[in-house]
């Protein structure tokens, strides 16, 4: 069985995750979309209001499964038996970025591989930074989040 993990943080989730995983389907057996902990981030959601939006979101799809893990995101998929990670790219930056967590992740997951898309032009500005700031600041996040989202602060 082929398993991704598309791990993230998905403070919130916005509707370019959503599209990746999306695309991603066709691709694996199954998806894990899993909320990691970061010890150096400080959150806007809670752990529980993210995992409950990432159910509503994805609860349509019987392909994939939404969890939580606490540790490296490698040891996570060797655990659960994942060989591939999904990642999206927006932008050179990104790649940059992402590249290098992708070979450290090769090396202390034991070969696990990265699989990365490319966002959609449509989508490539979109970014949970940019929607928290949104947020935060007052605005209308909705273009941007998935429909099944409903934001208070």
């Amino acid at each position: 069985m082929k398993i991704a993990v598309f791990p993230g943080s998905f403070d919130p989730i916005t509707i370019g995750h959503v599209d990746l995983v999306a695309r991603a389907l066709p691709l694996f057996d199954q998806i894990v979309v899993a909320v990691g902990t970061n010890t150096t981030k400080k959150y806007l959601f809670s752990l529980e209001q993210r995992l409950e939006w990432l159910h509503q979101v994805f609860d349509r799809y019987p392909q994939v499964r939404v969890e939580h893990f606490p540790n490296l995101t490698a040891h996570y998929c060797q655990r659960i038996g994942a060989r591939y990670l999904l990642r999206g790219l927006r932008n050179g930056s990104d790649f940059d970025y992402e590249k290098t967590i992708s070979q450290i992740n090769h090396i202390v997951g034991g070969g696990i591989e990265t699989v990365f898309l490319i966002a959609q032009p449509e989508m490539s500005h979109i970014s949970s930074t940019i929607v928290r700031e949104i947020i935060v600041g007052g605005g209308d996040a909705s273009p941007f989040i998935p429909k099944e989202m409903h934001i208070t602060i």
